[in-house]
């Protein structure tokens, strides 16, 4: 099977090409979103990974969209995060942070000084995020409105990307990840319906790729850009105000730039694949690929013989799964083995401790 061939990704040998996504798991220790022992396990449990990413991480306090979430902007996190990467090379693994501003999706009472959340332009979500309820009870939300950033503020949130990228360098990772998928600050900035700036951070396709490249050159700044890469979700950035038409387009642009800066890899998520939704075809995929000469993984909802195929065709150098490694700790053995895959309790994905964590076996 190619998907358990080793593949070099930077200064990385990677045993597989079995890559661990960044998992939302709401159980770093408090106060203060500090990693922690079973943080640490979780993840040195899962350390047959061709790489682990780690999960979201925020950058700073107002990155922060989702209860009990680590950060990496402390001395208290980075000494956290340094018992997690110590445990994962200890067994043998490799594991990336990713780095994370939520940007509109979140909540006031997540935010300092009960604050708006910020984003590119202050139109609202009309999603959830994970934060205290009117009572004070932990629970799904509607995201509260955000207010546009200030021209003159936003070369202080890329700031926090580059402390991070120091704590994260400090704390042992073996590089990072720029997390500019799924909606949060820097895919904001990508879409054509939420980023209504005018002032050179958006208005074309060129100017709203500027904020997430800037992030890429400060933080490869810190790393070497072939330690870093970058997770996006192409043709996720619909919107209730309107359809993002030119997805295609914006994301064929971030490629051209990706190459340019050279960094090590890119994490594309298919929301077809992931959610039965709009994503991406096999002839984006193939376009980027034209554009892009680092190492392309694909991800969304992928089973074992999807990601054979995927690799085997070359249309990526990689696949990402998520879900299939909270039950199987050891998933490319059980792929090597060809054996059935553990199902996880969803109920038991956000919060919580050992149970549904820690508590998955590991194959006979």
């Amino acid at each position: 099977m190619r998907l358990l061939e080793p593949l070099r990704v930077g200064p990385l040998t990677l045993p597989n090409r079995v890559v661990m996504a960044p998992l939302t798991r709401c159980r770093s220790a408090q106060p203060g979103n500090v990693p922690s022992e079973l943080n640490a396990r979780y993840y040195a449990q899962r350390a047959g990974a061709g790489l682990i990413v780690g999960e979201a991480t925020q950058v700073c306090p107002e990155g922060q969209g989702y209860l009990w979430t680590p950060g990496i902007f402390t001395v208290e996190q980075r000494d956290g995060w340094r018992t997690v990467t110590e445990a994962v090379h200890a067994a043998g693994g490799r594991i990336h942070a990713q780095l994370w501003h939520v940007g509109r999706i979140s909540h006031r009472s997540l935010q300092p000084g009960h604050a708006a959340p910020v984003s590119c332009s202050d139109l609202p979500s009309d999603g959830t995020c994970f934060a205290f309820d009117e009572q004070g009870k932990p629970g799904r939300v509607k995201c509260d409105t955000p207010r546009a950033l200030r021209t003159e503020e936003i070369p202080q949130v890329i700031e926090a990307y580059r402390h991070a990228a120091r704590v994260a360098m400090e704390a042992g990772f073996d590089g990072v990840q720029v997390h500019g998928a799924n909606g949060y600050l820097p895919d904001q900035f990508l879409s054509s319906v939420q980023n209504r700036r005018t002032d050179g951070w958006g208005g074309d396709v060129v100017s709203r790729a500027r904020f997430l490249l800037e992030i890429v050159r400060a933080v490869a700044g810190v790393w070497g850009a072939d330690r870093v890469g970058v997770r996006l979700s192409p043709h996720s950035g619909d919107d209730p105000t309107g359809k993002d038409l030119e997805w295609r387009e914006q994301h064929l642009e971030v490629a051209r730039q990706l190459q340019r800066e050279g960094v090590a890899y890119a994490d594309l998520v298919n929301y077809a694949w992931a959610y039965g939704r709009e994503g991406f075809d096999e002839g984006f995929i193939r376009d980027w690929r034209t554009l892009f000469r680092g190492a392309l993984m694909l991800s969304g909802g992928l089973t074992r013989e999807k990601a054979e195929d995927l690799v085997a065709r070359g249309l990526c150098d990689a696949c990402v799964f998520g879900r299939a490694f909270i039950a199987n700790p050891d998933l490319p053995e059980r792929f090597r083995r060809n054996l059935a895959l553990a199902k996880g309790d969803e109920t038991l994905y956000y919060g919580g401790a050992e149970r549904g964590y820690t508590d998955w076996p590991r194959a006979d």
